[in-house]
């Protein structure tokens, strides 16, 4: 099928993907976020064939990604899709928060245009660097007609951006969308669509502040054996406004922390749940009766948290 006409806006973000070692060999003790994005686009000769822009947001590990950031990232994307010129954005990105960023943008940006997210597990230095097919793979679902959506293309698949989560610490394929699989594969520059693109689902980023303490305050709490209520109490304390509890197996709360949590409710907290699973999320109403987010991880799921209560705020 042939690609779709218009330029693509590459936006760089930092991450492994542009991380340096000092020895082609190692793939852990490296430096994140040391190429610039345009760096990363010289890296790929098949990129210059065409039309291609490049653009430097952030320059972080993706572990210290921050709101204000994801604020910038989403006004910049918001920004180039507008662009009638403009046929799909990509987004390079480290993969420690990746499902976070994904989700995010699935859930702030409204437009019908693909927005594809991509990354590296191995630094751009590496004898077998991931980075340049992966970049030249996203690029390529980018331009792929009738794509939409937030997307994430690594390790020859495509995945739906509010599916995605990393499950693997170290390893090339090291996301995947639960049950749900893959969206499509990529083989030898084509795109190999199993599922749906799917539906643009942003309500728009004009609620979203300008720097990180306007934020709500929500964290993530983990269920487990020998759990203790005195850390929900400190953090209602000083001012949290909604925790997700990542429950064992399908949601279910340690009875100590449930009891905290209760009252953390009874003060005004939002409290959701989420399974602490790789795979599965969760199903039904448990005894607690706190809602819960389906199929979202618990990083997800606190995204979800937090819009909606800016979405009370505004």
């Amino acid at each position: 099928m042939a690609s779709v006409d218009g330029t693509i806006v590459i936006l760089g973000t930092g991450g492994t993907i542009a991380g340096t070692a000092a020895s082609a060999a190692d793939n852990l003790g490296y430096t994140s976020a040391q190429l610039g994005v345009q760096q990363l686009v010289a890296a790929v000769p098949p990129l210059a064939a065409w039309p291609i822009e490049a653009e430097q947001v952030a320059q972080v590990d993706s572990k210290d990604m921050t709101h204000a950031i994801w604020r910038e990232l989403a006004a910049r994307v918001d920004a180039h899709l507008k662009r009638p010129e403009v046929a799909g954005v990509v987004i390079t990105h480290g993969t420690d928060t990746l499902e976070e960023t994904a989700y995010f943008l699935h859930r702030v940006v409204a437009s019908a245009k693909p927005v594809v997210l991509t990354a590296a597990m191995r630094p751009a230095t590496s004898l077998q660097a991931d980075g340049p097919q992966n970049l030249l793979d996203a690029v390529t679902v980018a331009r792929e007609p009738g794509a939409r959506g937030v997307l994430v293309a690594l390790a020859g698949r495509v995945l739906a951006g509010h599916e995605a989560r990393k499950v693997h610490s170290f390893r090339v394929d090291a996301f995947a969308s639960g049950d749900a699989g893959p969206l499509a594969l990529l083989q030898e520059g084509q795109v190999r669509q199993f599922r749906p693109w799917p539906e643009a689902a942003g309500a728009g980023i004009g609620a979203l502040p300008d720097d990180d303490g306007a934020w709500p305050w929500v964290e993530v709490v983990t269920s487990h054996a020998g759990a203790r209520g005195a850390g929900i109490d400190a953090l209602v304390g000083a001012g949290v406004q909604g925790f997700v509890v990542a429950g064992t197996g399908n949601g279910t709360v340690h009875s100590e922390l449930e009891a905290a949590l209760q009252r953390a409710a009874r003060a005004g907290v939002a409290v959701w749940r989420a399974s602490r699973c790789a795979s599965g999320g969760v199903v039904g109403a448990g005894p607690s009766k706190w809602p819960a987010f389906g199929g979202l991880t618990p990083a997800q799921a606190r995204i979800e948290v937090m819009l909606r209560l800016l979405i009370a705020m505004v």
